[in-house]
């Protein structure tokens, strides 16, 4: 077994989490991706193992009962315990435009929260004890700038962000003395080289609502992105807020 520390990978997607673990790779990092596209994989693999990074991928939509767990020992099988993760699961149809706030049913927000929020708390009941008793870890969390920022156009995903960032918040105090750090991206922008980017520069200009396009021309560098990662997983911030759409 590698005595090199390993980086879990959860939404491992062409912008971010590709960022990320190249971000960490290169730091010497092993690598463990973990996403529900895995005819994705090869490729992500051969580019990492090109750059002489050790990675496997583990195929998985963490959001059904027991996944997250079988992904998340199955990397440890291959690579060693998991020492920081980075939680970035991406939307199931980056297409589907949210209802609006005032459109926003409780049964819309329970349904947002239920992909968003509990496979977070899940997640760190699988991997904090091991942190907790080694004396060091790291779990980044990604929120939308909704948790911060009034975006009415964001409905459900408001309430379900805010409720993100804030475990993150409050996890990173309770277990700041065991040399653990936690911590919050908050993303408010479209991450370049991402699918919801691919997706939103392909349509001609004139397509979509108002709100949609001025996203589109709001875009964040994902290997800048991947810098505050790495930050709030050594413990020099505990939250970082990429806005590129109110400012």
């Amino acid at each position: 077994m590698s005595t090199s520390p390993t980086l879990l990978v959860l939404g491992a997607g062409p912008g971010l989490g590709m960022s990320v673990a190249r971000r960490f790779g290169a730091e010497g990092y092993a690598v463990g991706l973990v996403s529900r596209s895995a005819d994705r994989h090869p490729g992500y693999l051969d580019e990492l193992h090109s750059a002489g990074v050790r990675a496997v991928a583990v195929a998985a939509d963490v959001r059904e009962p027991g996944r997250l767990r079988r992904a998340v020992d199955e990397v440890e099988s291959r690579l060693g315990p998991v020492d920081v993760v980075y939680h970035g699961p991406g939307a199931d149809n980056p297409a589907a435009a949210p209802v609006g706030i005032l459109e926003t049913g409780a049964a819309d927000v329970r349904e947002v929260a239920a992909q968003v929020v509990e496979p977070a708390i899940e997640l760190a009941g699988l991997v904090l004890p091991g942190m907790r008793e080694r004396g060091s870890g790291a779990i980044v969390y990604v929120a939308g700038l909704s948790a911060v920022v009034p975006l009415p156009f964001l409905g459900p995903f408001a309430p379900a962000s805010a409720a993100l960032r804030t475990y993150a918040l409050t996890l990173a105090e309770a277990v700041a003395s065991d040399g653990v750090h936690v911590g919050s991206l908050v993303i408010g922008g479209l991450v370049e080289r991402g699918d919801i980017h691919r997706m939103l520069t392909s349509l001609p200009a004139d397509a979509g609502d108002a709100h949609g396009a001025a996203v589109a021309g709001a875009t964040l560098d994902p290997d800048d992105l991947a810098d505050a990662v790495w930050r709030i997983a050594a413990g020099a911030e505990r939250e970082v807020v990429a806005d590129a759409i109110t400012t």
